[in-house]
C-alpha cells in the first residue's frame, strides 16, 4: 500500500474504535501514532486527516456519528502535533550527528556554530541540545564524544549560574545596573567567577572584572581544545539570552530594562570579537568566535528596541567604550550588505560623532544609510539622514545640515516616520538658528520659524514617548535660546533634557545638557550652579572620551579666572555633595587633574 492508503485505512480504524468506545484516552491514540508513521512523512499524513475531514463536512446531513467523527479528527489532530514537535527533534538530531560524522575534524566545530544560532527558524532548545549531547557521546569516535561533553559541560555550567544570574546587581547593596570596565560598576563578572568551577569561563570572567584584555588572554590560551571552546559558547549564549528575558521583562522601567538588553548584547558582541582576534593564529577557533559575535549583532538589529537615535554610552566609558567600537567594527567589514549591518552602522557612526571622530562617524553613516536603502529599511535611511544632518552641525557646515533635515523631514512624512519627522524637525530648526547666527541674521521672523521646528519636534517626541528624542529636542531648544540670549529659558528646556537623557540612558546627550546648562547659569550670574553643572558635565563627557568635555571645562576655567582661586574653590566645595552623588569621590578627586588638562 501507499503511504496514503495506509495512513488513510489507520485513521478510518481509530474513528471506528473511537465510536465502538475502544478509545478510552487521547494516550491511546498517540500511541498508534507512534507505531503507525514513518519518520518524515507526517505531512502525507496530515494531508489523509484534512481529506478525510472534508470527505465528513460534505457528507448530507448532520447525524451525531458524523459529529462524533469530526471530534474523534480533532483529537488525533491534536495528537499529530505533538508527534511533530517530539519527532523535529528527533530528526533535527540525528541529521546534526549525520552531517558531524561525515565532516572533516577542523569543520565540526562550525557546524555546531550553525546549531546555536538564535536567528534561525526554528532555534534549538536546552533540551534538544542535551540529546544531541547525549547522541554524540554515544558515538564510537572519539572527538566527536569531546563535542558530546562540551555541549553538556555548558549546560551545566549554565544551570550553576542561572540562579545567580541577576543577583550580582545586588551585592554589597549596590543596585547599580548595567555594565562597565574596571573600577566602574561591579558587573557579573566577579560573582560568576566565584560560582564556576570551569576553568576557562573562570578566567574570562576575572578578565573581564579585572578590565584586562580578552585578545591577550585568549593569546595565552591558544591550545584550547574544541570541548572547552563550547563549553563557553553554550554558557555565555545562555548567559546572555537570560539577561535579556530578565530585562526585557521589568515592569517597573521598561525603558530602564530596554537599555540594559541594548548594553547585554553589545557587551557580549564584544567579548566574541576580542576572543576572535586572540585567537587569530588559529583560524577555525577565530572563525567560530567571529561567528558568534555576528549571531549576537544579527540578533540584535532585529528586534524593535534596536536604538536607531542613540549610542552605546549608557554602558561603556573610556577606553572600554573605543575597545569595543573597535572590535565591533572589525567583523562588520566582513558581513554582506544586509539590513542588519546598516543598523549597527548606525549606532557606531552616532558613537563616532560623540567622540569626536567626525570623518569615520561619516563613513559610518553614509555607509549605513546606502544600505538600508538598498534593503528597503526606511527607518535606518531616514535616521541616518537625521544623523548626517547632525554630524553637519557638528562641523559647522550649516546649509548641509538644512539640506540633510528637510530631505529627511519630507522622507519621514511620505512614509510615516512619526520619530523621523520628530529628529528631522529638530535637526532643521536648530540648523537654521546656527545658519542665521553664523551670519548674524537671526531676526524676529526667522528666530520664531526654527522654534516652530523645535517646538513641533518637541510635541512629536512627547506624543511617541521616546525619551531619547525628547533629550535631543529639549536639549536643542535649550541652545537655541541660549544663543538667543535668553539664558532662563533656556536653562527650563536643558533642566528637562537631563532628565530625559538619564533615563534614556544616553549619557552623551545628558552630558550635553548638563555642559549646556552650566553656560545657562553662567548667563544668568548663578555661579554656584555653574560650577556644579560643569564639574559633573566635564567628567561625564570625559569619561566618554566625548571632545565637548572641554566646553564644559572651559566654563570652569573662565569662572575660576572671574572669581578667583579662593572663591572658585568655595563653590566648589560647597557643591561637593551633590557632585558626589553623580559622579562620586574619585570622579570629584579628578577634577583638578581634569582642569590642569583643559
Amino acid at each position: 500500500m501507499s503511504d496514503r492508503d495506509r495512513y488513510l485505512a489507520v485513521i478510518d480504524k481509530i474513528l471506528e474504535s473511537t465510536l465502538a468506545g475502544r478509545v478510552r484516552s487521547v494516550e491511546q491514540v498517540y500511541q498508534r501514532l507512534l507505531r503507525e508513521i514513518r519518520p518524515g512523512t507526517s505531512e502525507i499524513f496530515e494531508r489523509c486527516l484534512l481529506e478525510r475531514r472534508e470527505s465528513l463536512e460534505a457528507s448530507a446531513g448532520t447525524s451525531s456519528k458524523v459529529t462524533r467523527k469530526l471530534r474523534a479528527l480533532q483529537t488525533i489532530e491534536g495528537q499529530l502535533q505533538r508527534w511533530d514537535q517530539e519527532h523535529q527533534t528527533t530528526a533535527a538530531v540525528t541529521t546534526t550527528v549525520k552531517r558531524l560524522v561525515g565532516a572533516p575534524l577542523e569543520e565540526r566545530l562550525a557546524l555546531l556554530v550553525e546549531v546555536l544560532d538564535p536567528n534561525q527558524e526554528r532555534p534549538w532548545t536546552s533540551d534538544r541540545l542535551k540529546q544531541l549531547a547525549q547522541e554524540l557521546q554515544a558515538q564510537g569516535e572519539s572527538h566527536l564524544q569531546q563535542l558530546g561533553l562540551g555541549l553538556r559541560d555548558g549546560l551545566a555550567r549554565f544551570g550553576e549560574l542561572e540562579g545567580d544570574l541577576v543577583s550580582w546587581m545586588y551585592e554589597g547593596g549596590n543596585r547599580s545596573l548595567g555594565f562597565g570596565g574596571a573600577g566602574e560598576q561591579p558587573g557579573p563578572w566577579s560573582l560568576w567567577g566565584r560560582k564556576t568551577e570551569a576553568y576557562f569561563p573562570r578566567e574570562l570572567f576575572g578578565t573581564l572584572q579585572r578590565g584586562e584584555s580578552l585578545e591577550a588572554l585568549a593569546q595565552r590560551h591558544l591550545d584550547l581544545g574544541d570541548r572547552a571552546w563550547l563549553e563557553l559558547a553554550v554558557l555565555l549564549q545562555g548567559l546572555q539570552r537570560g539577561l535579556v528575558l530578565w530585562f526585557d521583562r521589568q515592569p517597573y522601567s521598561s525603558k530602564m530594562g530596554k537599555q540594559l538588553s541594548v548594553s547585554t548584547f553589545l557587551v557580549f558582541a564584544s567579548i566574541w570579537g576580542q576572543l576572535s582576534q586572540g585567537f587569530a593564529s588559529r583560524g577555525g577557533l577565530a572563525d567560530c568566535c567571529f561567528q558568534m559575535t555576528l549571531q549576537i549583532l544579527r540578533s540584535f538589529a532585529q528586534r524593535e528596541t534596536f536604538p536607531l537615535y542613540g549610542g552605546v554610552f549608557a554602558s561603556f566609558s573610556g577606553e572600554y567604550l573605543q575597545q569595543t567600537l573597535a572590535y565591533l567594527e572589525v567583523p562588520l567589514r566582513r558581513v554582506e550588505g544586509t539590513q542588519e549591518k546598516a543598523r549597527i552602522l548606525t549606532l557606531l557612526g552616532y558613537s563616532q560623532r560623540a567622540l569626536g571622530d567626525y570623518e569615520r562617524a561619516q563613513g559610518l553613516h553614509e555607509e549605513a544609510l546606502a544600505i538600508a536603502q538598498q534593503a528597503g529599511d526606511r527607518a535606518c535611511e531616514l535616521a541616518n539622514y537625521n544623523h548626517l544632518s547632525r554630524l553637519c552641525l557638528s562641523r559647522r557646515e550649516y546649509t548641509e545640515a538644512i539640506d540633510r533635515s528637510q530631505r529627511a523631514l519630507i522622507l519621514s512624512r511620505q512614509v510615516g516616520d512619526r520619530l523621523g519627522v520628530a529628529n528631522a524637525l529638530v535637526n532643521l530648526g536648530y540648523s537654521e538658528v546656527l545658519a542665521a547666527q553664523q551670519v548674524e541674521r537671526l531676526d524676529e521672523e526667522l528666530s520664531e520659524r526654527a522654534l516652530g521646528y523645535l517646538e513641533q519636534g518637541l510635541a512629536l517626541s512627547q506624543q511617541l514617548g521616546d525619551r531619547q528624542s525628547l533629550a535631543l529636542c529639549h536639549y536643542s531648544l535649550g541652545l537655541a535660546y541660549l544663543l538667543l540670549e535668553q539664558p532662563s529659558a533656556a536653562v527650563g528646556y536643558l533642566l528637562k533634557g537631563v532628565e530625559a537623557a538619564q533615563s534614556s540612558g544616553d549619557l552623551y546627550l545628558r552630558g550635553l545638557s548638563l555642559a549646556a546648562l552650566a553656560e545657562g547659569y553662567y548667563g544668568l550670574q548663578d555661579w554656584p550652579r555653574a560650577v556644579l553643572m560643569g564639574a559633573i558635565a566635564a567628567y561625564v563627557l570625559r569619561q566618554i572620551e566625548a571632545r565637548e568635555w572641554r566646553q564644559a571645562a572651559g566654563v570652569l576655567s573662565l569662572l575660576r579666572g572671574q572669581l578667583g582661586e579662593a572663591e572658585f574653590e568655595g563653590l566648589l566645595s560647597g557643591g561637593r555633595s551633590q557632585i558626589i552623588a553623580v559622579i562620586g569621590v574619585d570622579g570629584y578627586d579628578y577634577l583638578p587633574q581634569l582642569l590642569e588638562e583643559f
